[in-house]
């Protein structure tokens, strides 16, 4: 059952848009020095040994992960293998803005995937925010100009980075109406490495295919390195943690709205660090998906 927005839920889902724009930024900053596939795997791989600590024992033989390892490697695909590959690859061709201007997307993907699979009931509320969600991402898509929409020619980063924004639809609905193991229910820690452990598979089995198919690469040096330890601290573990939370709370719907929060996050870093100033058309973007956000959370 969903509780109310209250403020302390209001700064975990805005702790993990802005994680998640510090990820695009790092990603765009060393999209020259590493693969997408590659920099996931090491993301998770960091990201692993952070939890080792706090969850080893989710591990073990006799641990409640193992009867609910379908659910996990599920999530695992979905949230981690998936998703953030998408996004990396997204950012190979496209901006930080581009691309989570584009994954503001995800209230519309939210909405149908819990209509079409999981029963959700959707309000006119949440159909007004998503519309004026999608229309800022339209109008990111034409430059600001909609006369473009009519001839748009999506490049590939925004095509991987719709699948990104599907393929979180589908974790978070999962993450939200499958119940954690009696064991593990109250451990953070745990049961986001019961995630990362498979997730972990699927990211280094991408990777592997990388590599061999001769498209995988890493040049290590300072900034690769500073870069690798934030997207595995920040956006893998803090942001995780965030918006798991968050999500039991309010429900994804609602959830969703405030992962579009990320757009301006990503404007203001690649602003300061990639010197790719927002354009009006991005401030227009932006307005429509902040009333989109205040129109899904107003109840009935």
């Amino acid at each position: 059952m969903t509780q109310k927005l209250t403020p302390a839920t209001t700064a975990l889902l805005v702790i993990a848009p802005l994680m998640w724009a510090g990820n695009a930024v790092a990603g765009r900053m060393v999209h020259t020095l590493v693969s997408p596939f590659t920099l996931n795997f090491l993301r998770w791989l960091l990201a692993f040994a952070l939890l080792l600590p706090l969850a080893h024992g989710v591990l073990r033989p006799g641990s409640a992960l193992w009867g609910q390892w379908r659910r996990f490697a599920l999530l695992g695909l979905l949230g981690i293998g998936l998703y953030n590959a998408l996004q990396y690859m997204a950012l190979q061709t496209s901006t930080p803005i581009n691309v989570t201007l584009v994954g503001a997307s995800m209230p519309v993907w939210m909405l149908l995937v819990g209509a079409l699979f999981f029963g959700a009931r959707v309000a006119a509320r949440q159909v007004l925010g998503a519309l004026l969600s999608i229309g800022g991402v339209l109008l990111v898509l034409s430059r600001g100009e909609w006369a473009q929409l009519l001839a748009l020619r999506l490049v590939p980063g925004d095509l991987f980075m719709l699948l990104a924004a599907i393929s979180w639809a589908f974790y978070s609905w999962l993450l939200v109406r499958t119940s954690a193991p009696a064991g593990m229910r109250g451990d953070w820690a745990g049961l986001l490495m019961a995630q990362v452990v498979f997730g972990l598979g699927w990211s280094g089995a991408l990777s592997a295919f990388e590599w061999a198919t001769g498209r995988g690469h890493v040049t290590w040096n300072a900034l690769f390195v500073a870069a690798l330890a934030f997207i595995a601290i920040g956006p893998a573990v803090v942001a995780y943690r965030c918006w798991g939370i968050g999500v039991q709370r309010v429900g994804p719907a609602i959830a969703s709205f405030f992962s579009n929060l990320t757009p301006l996050f990503a404007a203001l870093l690649s602003a300061a660090l990639l010197g790719e100033a927002p354009q009006l058309f991005h401030a227009a973007a932006f307005a429509l998906i902040v009333g989109g956000i205040w129109v899904s959370s107003q109840r009935a």
